[in-house]
């Protein structure tokens, strides 16, 4: 497991390698602060990306599972310039869409391949205090089983509120000092609902939050103690990701609770992400024996700058 571990971390060095060393720009930008796309957690920051793969390895009890997740965000309304002290980029109103292909390969019977559910993530940036780098957003989690039923986590259309927050350090510890060090520290995560419609199983509560720090900020809002590239650009963070069937099968309900130690690296136009996931209580123990999960996020409107273009202005 460790060794695995070392080994993706690796890689995302090498990949960024090849990604060139272009600052870090306004993706996901509250105030002065650029904040990472998270690899569990929603992000509360409305804009134009593409998790084009995210793969994720899990041994657990039963078995082993294997996916392969990609996402589509696009903006729909552009955020005002007060919302990001003028920033290019970002956006009010987004649209996210969502999917992996799982393959499952139980300890017991058939292994199992396809696509799962669908998930679409509306998004809105209702609260944004830029000279606090603190923003607030609200979104209505749609889930839609459109997959293979035999891969599929659940069989009947869930949907419900999110709340998602972002919030960055740097305005409120002094400029002085020892404590300057702490002003990279940023902080995100989201809480929702999403009961089942159709079906008494599966009315599903979770919460995460990340803790991360953004090398970038340091070297370009705090002091630059000279960090060479590509380490400039890297931002170690920390997931706390819970979830839960608050009414389901019997035997199902308990809480799922994972740490999810990482390590990112992001640019101008890609962010790659590397993290473990480790089972926090022993409900959760069965289910995640080890975890591997990957990111690989295109910023679009950088790659592309078309996709800039907003249904609404």
């Amino acid at each position: 497991m460790r060794r695995t571990a070392l080994l993706a971390y690796a890689f995302v060095l090498t990949v960024a390698g090849l990604a060139g060393a272009a600052p870090v720009w306004a993706h996901g930008t509250v105030g002065d602060y650029t904040f990472l796309e998270p690899i569990v957690a929603d992000d509360a920051n409305p804009k134009n990306e593409f998790d084009i793969l995210r793969p994720q390895w899990t041994r657990s009890a039963d078995g082993r599972n294997f996916s392969l997740g990609f996402s589509f965000e696009k903006t729909l309304v552009p955020a005002p310039d007060s919302m990001s002290n003028g920033a290019k980029g970002g956006g009010l109103v987004s649209v996210e869409i969502g999917s992996a292909w799982v393959y499952n390969s139980p300890k017991a019977g058939a292994p199992a391949s396809g696509f799962n559910e669908m998930e679409i993530l509306p998004k809105w940036a209702f609260w944004t205090v830029p000279e606090r780098e603190f923003r607030l957003s609200i979104a209505a989690k749609l889930i839609v089983p459109t997959g293979n039923a035999a891969v599929e986590d659940q069989h009947h259309t869930q949907i419900g509120p999110e709340l998602l927050w972002a919030k960055g350090f740097g305005q409120d510890l002094p400029e002085k000092g020892f404590l300057k060090y702490f002003r990279p520290f940023g902080i995100q995560g989201d809480f929702g609902y999403t009961p089942a419609v159709g079906g008494a199983t599966l009315h599903e509560m979770f919460a995460d939050n990340v803790l991360e720090y953004s090398l970038p900020y340091l070297s370009n809002n705090v002091k630059d103690i000279g960090l060479p590239w590509p380490v400039r650009n890297m931002y170690p963070y920390v997931e706390f990701n819970y979830d839960q069937l608050i009414t389901g099968p019997s035997g199902q309900t308990f809480p799922q609770i994972n740490v999810t130690p990482g390590l990112a690296f992001m640019n101008y136009y890609i962010e790659l992400s590397v993290a473990t996931q480790l089972a926090v209580n022993q409900a959760t123990v069965p289910n995640n024996h080890a975890t591997i999960i990957g990111l690989l996020d295109l910023f679009i409107d950088d790659i592309v700058p078309q996709v800039n273009w907003t249904p609404f202005k």
